[in-house]
């Protein structure tokens, strides 16, 4: 089993966010990373863009599907890691650190983020 790091929240779709006051940076897990194969594109929200935790907000390619990315908070996105966009192997090789997404100025976490421990059980129930 891959461990998560414990300083980020998870959602059952499979993304991080970690928050910092009232700014996040989100992005996906080792397990949605690996379960996606070698991601090719990413389409991200658009800078100034309100997401609404739950609801799609952009798309990640890969070279087996695509898969929607949902907002894991309510807020406006701040910026938008152009180095993954240029790279986006990136999200493979580094999901928790340099593939990161999109950062946000949080309005309202919901209450059904998962720590690491929650979002690892949830993981192996899912692979049950």
């Amino acid at each position: 089993m891959s461990s998560y790091p414990d300083d980020r929240q998870y959602t059952a779709d499979h993304e991080w966010i970690a928050v910092d006051g009232d700014t996040a940076r989100v992005g996906i897990t080792v397990y949605a990373a690996e379960a996606l194969g070698d991601v090719v594109y990413l389409d991200l929200p658009e800078l100034g863009t309100a997401v609404v935790a739950g609801e799609t907000c952009g798309e990640i390619e890969s070279t087996k599907s695509v898969s929607d990315l949902v907002a894991p908070a309510d807020g406006e996105v701040l910026s938008l890691n152009d180095a993954a966009i240029d790279s986006p192997e990136t999200v493979n090789s580094d999901p928790y650190e340099e593939g990161w997404l999109y950062t946000l100025r949080v309005a309202e976490l919901p209450d059904d983020l998962m720590d690491a421990d929650a979002y690892a059980e949830f993981v192996d129930g899912a692979d049950a």
